[in-house]
């Protein structure tokens, strides 16, 4: 398995990468709710991934409710299936007349021309299910052959699918880019999307999770990133995660 960095503006990065040559795409791209260098919207990228997104493909993008509203009309191309609630040990409190943020989103699309049936999706599961009994009612006693009520049992700590809020702690203090996201958080949502052996591209790598975790699990990884400085933040937490299995491209 690969990872491919390419440093550069992915505008232009994304010129070397193939139609309908990556599985899925996983991304946080800047919200453009501040006035910081780093959180400035970059227009028209949803339509520029989507050429290289196979059509059995999808994209999870992390974003606020705002930023999802405010450009709405960039996603055009896209379905939206479903989103999940990151909910974080703490939060922003830029305003104090309204209520603290302790959540963000990251919301699943797949390309508009695409069935949803076909596309890729593996649904994830956690070990803490509660213990219950459910009882079926069985067909009336005078019928022939009844056999009365059906009783099941699940046991305690057993599988059930994931919910749509995970809780996950931010790494703030401990992050090497200032939206670097929990590998809990992004985890299931990778295994998700991106089938064995696949391809994910993300078009924002910031400081690398999404090539981090295509690694570990045996994915190949494309990362575009344009601020050269998180180059070697992505190299260092590659060869610091797994040295003797990662296989690391770069490119300018």
């Amino acid at each position: 398995m690969a990872v491919r960095i390419i440093n550069a503006d992915m505008r232009d990065a994304l010129a070397s990468i193939p139609d309908e040559s990556v599985d899925c795409i996983q991304t946080d791209p800047p919200y453009g709710e501040t006035a910081l260098r780093w959180d400035q919207r970059v227009p028209g990228w949803p339509a520029l991934v989507r050429r290289v997104l196979k059509p059995t493909g999808s994209m999870w993008v992390f974003g606020s409710f705002r930023m999802f509203m405010e450009t709405a009309s960039e996603f055009v191309g896209w379905r939206n299936s479903h989103e999940i609630v990151w909910e974080k040990h703490n939060g922003t409190g830029l305003f104090n007349d309204r209520f603290r943020r302790v959540h963000e989103m990251a919301a699943h699309f797949y390309r508009d021309d695409a069935p949803w049936g076909g596309v890729y999706k593996q649904p994830q599961f956690t070990n803490d299910a509660r213990a219950r009994v459910v009882r079926k009612k069985g067909r009336p006693a005078h019928w022939i052959g009844a056999t009365g009520e059906t009783i099941y049992r699940s046991e305690e700590g057993g599988p059930r699918l994931m919910r749509s809020v995970i809780y996950a702690r931010s790494e703030h203090g401990s992050a090497e880019h200032p939206t670097q996201k929990p590998l809990t958080i992004v985890e299931p949502l990778l295994l998700y999307a991106c089938p064995p052996g696949g391809t994910v591209l993300d078009p924002f790598a910031g400081s690398g999770t999404t090539g981090l975790l295509a690694n570990r699990h045996g994915m190949n990884a494309i990362l575009i990133e344009g601020d050269e400085t998180f180059t070697p933040v992505i190299r260092a937490r590659l060869d610091g995660d797994a040295p003797l299995l990662a296989s690391i491209e770069g490119a300018a």
